[in-house]
């Protein structure tokens, strides 16, 4: 079994496209990692300055990590909340910020449409509900947070119970948030059309190519190497297995299921009829998106964080969450307990140690980088792409003053710390979901350990 994104593919996108680096080459950008946030690097790149030299490597092949597993959420969110921004910041730095992810997701949706790429869109926006009062407190905290920075209903709205069902047909819905900033979208058909379309702009891909050194001016393969002026890392939740940068961010896993197509008379029950993304508000953060041929593409959280960052096949197939993650979703929609799980996958994120994402360039190594986007990478990694050929180019754009931009997150503690903190933190957030579910209180240790984290 695949993720359910590879396994409906047309054939012209799944076809193998970059050939392994076996000789040293030249360029002016190398990218290690043909995700997002490589592929769109190299886009905007190629897009601003035709003819420079552009060459990209990915250990597996293009889309391979996140960009082609994740949940399909092409949203506003950004790892680091509005008021951590502001704190570290300023205000108006926080807003910039937030205003720039709502642009992004309008500009991914566009730039498909202007190149002819089939990624399943719809623009339905997303809606978070609120199931225990616990829940609709921190609702009604987010919406009066949103308005203390300016943003209206327009961006962000509080349901009532009845608005919220109207939606998205959950059980215990007492209320909610909706936002109009995400599209659903098909991520696997998104970053290899992407791909594709690197290459007939002049970029060179090499798959299968991992790198095994990355220093200023050179990365190096088993097979090759490329000497250029600018480095791009663009390895997200692979970052540990590059030598020298273990610690910068840790693989967490997020796992996820989807069922066969629903028949219209439980979609009827169900909602989301504009194929709009949903959630909930408790801590163990869950995902979901109606596809585009009626499945429910469902993940979440809860799988442990793995010793010294391992990274494994095996990590992705995990018995016990897939089974967790099918009694939350049957929970949420008991009329989908009698139909067929057919794909069940997962991957790691990349999580920074203040979980605030970031992109920048050393103009003195000439070394560049984007990621810790935490899960929320589908538009951030866009961002990051945009800002990184600003960067490269010598460009001064309202992008390139952002407050992510050039930010220095701390690292990750040696192990076995981060291995005990990381764990106890995912007990933590769960204890805290059945805690609140029993008491009906916030719980104060999943505060204080959002804290820890910088939230």
């Amino acid at each position: 079994m695949t993720s359910l994104w590879a396994d409906t593919l047309p054939r012209e996108l799944s076809a193998p496209l970059g050939a392994p680096l076996e000789a040293d080459i030249d360029a002016d950008v190398a990218i290690i990692g043909a995700g997002y946030t490589g592929l769109w690097t190299a886009y905007y790149l190629l897009s601003l300055a035709p003819g420079t030299r552009v060459a990209i490597i990915d250990s597996h092949e293009a889309g391979f990590g996140a960009s082609g597993r994740n949940g399909g959420w092409c949203s506003a969110l950004f790892p680091a909340s509005v008021d951590n921004i502001a704190r570290t910041y300023g205000r108006t730095a926080a807003v910039a910020q937030t205003q720039a992810m709502h642009e992004t997701v309008a500009t991914i949706e566009q730039t498909a449409n202007d190149e002819g790429w089939q990624i399943d869109a719809a623009t339905g926006g997303s809606v978070v509900a609120a199931r225990t009062p616990v829940q609709l407190q921190r609702a009604k905290n987010e919406i009066d947070q949103w308005r203390h920075f300016g943003f209206g209903s327009a961006d962000y709205r509080l349901l009532t119970a009845d608005e919220t069902l109207e939606q998205v047909n959950v059980t215990d819905a007492l209320g909610g948030v909706y936002t109009p900033h995400c599209t659903a979208i098909q991520p696997a058909k998104l970053v290899r059309s992407l791909a594709r379309t690197v290459m007939t702009l002049g970029g060179q891909l090499f798959e299968h190519s991992p790198a095994v050194s990355v220093q200023p001016g050179v990365v190096r393969t088993d097979r090759g190497s490329i000497r250029a002026s600018f480095i791009v890392r663009a390895t997200e939740g692979f970052t540990a297995t590059l030598p020298g940068f273990t610690r910068d961010l840790i693989p967490v896993y997020s796992l996820m299921l989807a069922t066969q197509p629903l028949p219209g008379d439980v979609w009827e029950q169900i909602g989301l009829s504009q194929r709009q993304t949903f959630a909930d508000f408790r801590h163990l953060i869950i995902y979901g998106q109606r596809t585009a041929d009626d499945r429910i593409a469902f993940g979440g959280r809860g799988a442990p964080y793995h010793f010294r960052s391992r990274i494994r096949p095996a990590f992705d197939r995990d018995a016990t969450i897939f089974g967790e993650l099918w009694h939350t979703l049957t929970d949420l929609f008991p009329s989908v307990a009698g139909y067929e799980v057919t794909h069940t996958w997962g991957g790691p994120l990349g999580v920074p140690r203040d979980w605030f994402a970031s992109c920048g360039l050393d103009r003195t190594t000439g070394m560049a980088w984007s990621g810790g986007y935490v899960g929320d990478g589908v538009g951030t990694s866009h961002l990051g792409g945009q800002t990184l050929a600003d960067l490269i180019l010598g460009l001064s754009t309202p992008r390139t003053q952002l407050p992510w931009v050039n930010h220095q997150s701390p690292r990750w503690e040696p192990e076995p710390l981060r291995w005990l903190g990381t764990n106890i933190g995912l007990h933590t957030m769960t204890s805290a979901d059945n805690s609140e579910g029993r008491t009906g209180r916030p719980s104060v240790r999943a505060k204080l350990f959002s804290r820890l984290l910088g939230g």
